[in-house]
């Protein structure tokens, strides 16, 4: 080892991707590795570092994100950091839309659907501030959007317009749209977006993975690499940013799978996979979205739907992609050596998901990701099948969406089925996370803290206080993991995710250690980001 390329990180306590280690002693990275945890390192010109107590933890990494997206959200007329309020929203919009004239769309979205009765925000009140230009902005789930009477008037939307297949209008008692597409819906208007220019496309991707450093993600698996819901395909500036070396993090691509489309598509799928990936950006997963959410009733569920009267309403939601069809996809995907990533939200849609999945090589790694609902007869095909299951944590909690979206909507029996991750653990489930961002906060802290107590951090009210499902509680250790060695594994860096000799020095360094007060997690804030051994946000000390 030459000394001018060691870095000593002196008096940290450790997390090492599967254990809390406390303070250990040292821990020595060379040239991008870890090469020694333990003990005192003294070397005569290396770089020492004292991080004073705080926790040393593998750099996260985020297994279901959309950072090109998240990061464009950021640049434009951004509304998830605005207060969950109608007249909140709708003053931002104003705002955006009046600061700048000369946009010919209003674009942006992060909107939270519990601001709004029934999660249906209205054309009307866009139009009261952007009467002029038409607005497309998508929910934080982005599987809705809000648009304005300009909007609806452009791509021909009345009240004869019949609902997509995968889709729905939203409409009032006269049958009127109101200004909330749905699902395939949203392609209505989305075809007539101006398309978003690569500098735009550029400045996401560099605004998102700044963003994510800030919170100690050091790599992820972008959900969705294509074209979707208004989105220009984000492969070509991945690509590009890898080839520059502007891309720091280690990113793994999901290829979008076009429902519309049969098998004829693999051929494409196979060459974007050669033509896009390079250096730290590999497209060898592909991205199944076989049904909905529950908020909008298009989550598949075994069982249908209630409506606010206890009611059986016959909806059972939507598949995607017929079953026959997802079986014949996935057994070819396989085949050819692809990672098969699956949205599977609602009971139905995730066995179709395993059922598809039945045969394939666990060696591929496939994962199912958000599993709002599983029925318990499939929780433990998971481990049979060697098939990951994908969590966004930070949802398993009574927010005012859970409250007033979903729960009306649900049996007991589905309600006690929700996000079952300690059902999976016990199992032996392969557990990875994520946080499918910008459909919520990408903080692991924030979804750790949830994943630990079923309680959202600094919430008041039900959300804060009340558990939803305590018995689904997952010890800090096994969610840290997910969010680490678990992750990792799943983008197929067996070298990453831990703190171990041989590991890459991809850290992340926390203001305090959770394990010594669970109760505060949430409160946790990185301090510094590190990939290959260098620091790529904040500051050594």
């Amino acid at each position: 080892m030459s000394a001018s390329t060691i870095t000593v990180l002196r008096h940290a306590r450790v997390f090492d991707g599967r254990r809390h280690l406390g303070a250990p002693g040292d821990v020595v990275l060379d040239a991008g590795r870890i090469v020694a945890v333990g003990g005192e390192h003294v070397v005569a010109g290396a770089r020492v570092v004292d991080l004073a107590g705080a926790l040393l933890v593998p750099g996260f990494t985020d297994a279901h994100v959309h950072a090109v997206q998240g990061g464009l959200e950021r640049i434009r007329c951004d509304l998830s950091e605005v207060a969950a309020e109608a007249a909140a929203y709708v003053a931002a919009v104003g705002a955006y839309a009046t600061a700048r004239p000369d946009e010919p769309w209003i674009l942006g979205g992060g909107w939270a659907m519990s601001a709004f009765p029934g999660g249906t925000p209205t054309a009307a009140a866009l139009d009261a501030v952007v009467p002029d230009r038409p607005v497309f902005l998508p929910n934080r789930d982005h599987h809705g959007a809000w648009v304005n009477s300009t909007a609806l008037r452009l791509a021909g939307i009345t009240r004869e317009t019949p609902d997509p297949a995968d889709g729905r209008i939203d409409r009032d008692a006269d049958g009127e749209p109101t200004g909330t597409l749905h699902e395939g819906a949203m392609g209505l208007v989305t075809r007539l977006l101006p398309p978003t220019t690569a500098a735009e496309l550029y400045a996401g991707l560099l605004a998102g993975q700044e963003h994510l450093h800030s919170l100690g993600v050091t790599a992820w698996q972008d959900a969705i690499v294509g074209p979707y819901a208004g989105m220009d395909d984000n492969g070509p500036t991945y690509a590009a940013a890898a080839r520059a070396g502007d891309l720091t993090a280690s990113v793994v691509g999901a290829l979008w799978w076009e429902r519309d489309r049969g098998l004829e598509q693999i051929a494409d799928l196979v060459e974007r996979r050669e033509t896009l990936s390079h250096g730290r950006f590999a497209a060898t997963s592909v991205k199944i979205m076989q049904d909905g959410v529950a908020e909008n009733g298009t989550a598949a569920m075994l069982d249908p739907y209630l409506d606010r009267c206890g009611h059986h309403t016959g909806n059972h939601g939507l598949s995607f992609v017929e079953p026959t069809r997802l079986r014949d996809a996935v057994a070819e995907l396989d085949r050819l050596g692809f990672q098969v990533h699956v949205h599977g939200l609602g009971d139905r849609a995730v066995r179709e998901a395993l059922d598809a999945l039945t045969g394939t090589d666990p060696a591929s790694r496939h994962h199912i990701a958000h599993l709002q609902f599983v029925h318990p007869d499939d929780v433990p095909r998971f481990t049979a099948l060697g098939v990951a299951a994908n969590l966004q944590t930070l949802w398993a909690c009574l927010d005012e969406q859970m409250l007033e979206l979903t729960l009306p909507f649900l049996s007991a029996e589905q309600a006690a089925r929700q996000y079952p991750f300690g059902s999976l653990y016990l199992a032996g489930a392969r557990l990875v996370a994520g946080s499918d961002w910008p459909v919520s906060t990408p903080d692991p802290l924030q979804a750790l803290h949830v994943a630990v107590h079923r309680t959202a951090w600094g919430e008041e009210g039900p959300a804060g206080t009340e558990p939803l499902l305590p018995d689904q509680a997952l010890p800090l250790e096994v969610a840290l993991n997910a969010y680490t060695e678990g992750a990792a594994w799943v983008n197929h860096r067996d070298d990453a995710g831990r703190i171990a000799p041989g590991a890459v020095a991809d850290l992340a360094v926390l203001d305090r250690d959770p394990f010594d007060d669970l109760a505060t997690i949430g409160a946790t804030r990185v301090l510094s980001t590190w990939v290959d051994g260098e620091i790529v946000w904040g500051q050594a000390t």
